[in-house]
């Protein structure tokens, strides 16, 4: 165990980190090659940034309920129906020193909705495709235009992908220091800077990282000295790093490893539900899947139970429709948009003619807990129903490729709203439909766009129904489950997930992290 000091303060509330200096370890299956979270909406990425970057609006994520509370900006309000002003917090420092400015945070959005290089035009698209400019007031106020009134408007500035950036530390990074050049984010990915409590040292892409408390931080203090991530993909090399104190904490815990980590006295685990789907998506472009009663049929003889069961010890949540718990009034379980049904599963393939085609499948690797093993009974869940599949295993990303059949996904929880999970990925400007693998008919736009931007929750409902009965008559893909995400961890380590996060994030700030004896 890497500490110098164990001795901590718990409370029901909140733990309490000791005043003197703390070192952790940790060991995470997958890092990122670049770090700019306006660029990045990725797992690998969703695990790194809350701890050394600020949104204007913070929230409680001690709980899935929403509750918002100020960050950055100390207050905000709505205008017009369309415009929106937030008071920027007095003397927030970047880590470099530099003061939080207007301009900064005018430039942190700016280089999004101008789509600066493809990358923030992917983010736009999927987060704030209604945000037609932002403008400083004054010194201290931004106003927020859009072109619709904008009913996720404070869900929005709080996440990540809002982040606070500092606009001259990197114009400075290349070319022309007076000017924002495109190799300039570039480079930020590469040393990267924030508001938050800890900076980020010691970036070796895909690698690892160390966070070091940065001294000025404007809200609570770090509690650690310095948190050091490293990427070890093997499962049993990180659970013998674990054992052996070389790391306090693992990611990505499979269930049947579990009692291994319980076995040994000085280990324990936590875990939870995590809002992420993993899915099955089909390429409804690939003449092969063209017909949608083939996709319809490759869904229902997929029996999501089964893998629950096998693969994580029945603790995944296998859903009805696409929905989560964490989007509150528009939580819609009643909905039954996937069903397991192979014998109506054997009939559709008969009546689209199939004639025993393989069907490709691509995997990484390693990337998904439990990808592969799912993958592999999918295969013989398809072959119960006459469909042979031809698995590929690569670590490469597939899912644009013209000649991509299907292949598994995660689909994650980017913001409690419908809008931050389906539609990143299956809105009409979402991911896999710009990625070229869904094509919705026009009628959809209008279901979405009824849905996306009314004020009315009932309005709101209804539209999303409208959306899941298409999806279900469409099948481009297939929510498996909510994964029970693991952590192995030293005994003497106070940490766990919190459910008002996104996916993945390892938070180290004040209150959710401590050492005991």
């Amino acid at each position: 165990m890497h500490k110098t000091l164990l001795i901590a303060l718990a409370t029901t509330t909140m733990l309490v980190a000791p005043s003197h200096a703390l070192d952790l370890k940790v060991a995470v299956q997958n890092l990122p090659a670049t770090l700019d979270p306006g660029k990045d909406h990725s797992n690998t990425g969703s695990q790194i940034y809350y701890n050394a970057f600020d949104p204007l609006i913070e929230k409680d994520y001690s709980s899935a309920e929403v509750t918002f509370k100020p960050g950055i900006a100390t207050e905000w309000k709505q205008i017009e129906p369309t415009v929106f002003e937030v008071k920027l917090r007095d003397g927030v420092k970047f880590h470099n020193g530099a003061t939080v400015t207007a301009e900064d945070v005018v430039f942190s959005f700016e280089r999004i909705i101008n789509e600066a290089t493809p990358e923030f035009g992917s983010v736009k698209k999927q987060f704030f495709n209604n945000f037609e400019k932002v403008e400083a007031v004054d010194a201290v106020t931004i106003r927020f235009t859009t072109f619709k009134p904008e009913p996720l408007f404070e869900t929005l500035l709080n996440t990540s992908e809002g982040s606070i950036v500092p606009k001259a530390y990197i114009a400075g990074l290349s070319g022309d220091p007076a000017v924002v050049e495109p190799s300039d984010f570039d480079a930020f990915g590469l040393a990267p800077i924030g508001t938050g409590p800890y900076s980020i040292q010691n970036f070796q892409p895909g690698e690892g990282l160390t966070y070091v408390k940065f001294q000025d931080y404007w809200g609570d203090k770090a509690p650690l000295d310095t948190a050091e991530l490293r990427r070890i993909p093997e499962m049993a090399t990180r659970i013998t790093a674990l054992a052996n104190g070389e790391v306090d904490l693992i990611t990505n815990v499979p269930p049947d490893q579990l009692a291994t980590i319980e076995a040994n006295p000085n280990l324990k685990v936590e875990g939870a539900v995590t809002p992420l789907f993993h899915v099955v998506f089909f390429n409804t472009e690939n003449p092969k899947l063209a017909d949608k009663r083939i996709r319809q049929a490759l869904s229902m003889a997929i029996d999501r139970n089964l893998l629950n069961e096998a693969l994580w010890l029945g603790k995944a949540v296998v859903p009805s429709t696409h929905t989560y718990p964490q989007y509150g009034q528009l939580y819609m379980p009643e909905l039954q948009t996937f069903e397991y049904n192979p014998e109506k599963a054997r009939e559709l393939l008969k009546e689209a003619g199939f004639e025993g085609q393989t069907v490709r499948y691509d995997t990484d690797p390693v990337y998904y807990t439990n990808g592969l093993l799912a993958a592999q009974a999918i295969k013989e869940m398809w072959a119960a129903v006459g469909v042979t599949m031809d698995l590929k295993v690569d670590p490469k990303w597939t899912g644009d490729d013209k000649d991509m059949e299907s292949r598994n996904w995660s689909n994650p929880m980017y913001f409690a709203d419908p809008a931050g999970s389906f539609g990143t990925m299956w809105s009409p400007t979402g991911a896999r439909i710009t990625g070229g693998s869904w094509k919705p008919n026009e009628a959809y736009t209008e279901m979405w766009e009824r849905f996306r931007y009314s004020t009315d929750i009932e309005t709101r409902k209804a539209a999303y129904a409208e959306i899941m009965a298409y999806v279900k008559e469409e099948a481009p893909f297939l929510v498996l489950y909510q994964p029970y995400e693991s952590y192995g961890m030293s005994k003497s380590l106070e940490w766990k997930p919190l459910p008002g996060h996104i996916p993945y994030v390892l938070d180290f700030r004040a209150g959710a992290v401590a050492f005991n004896d």
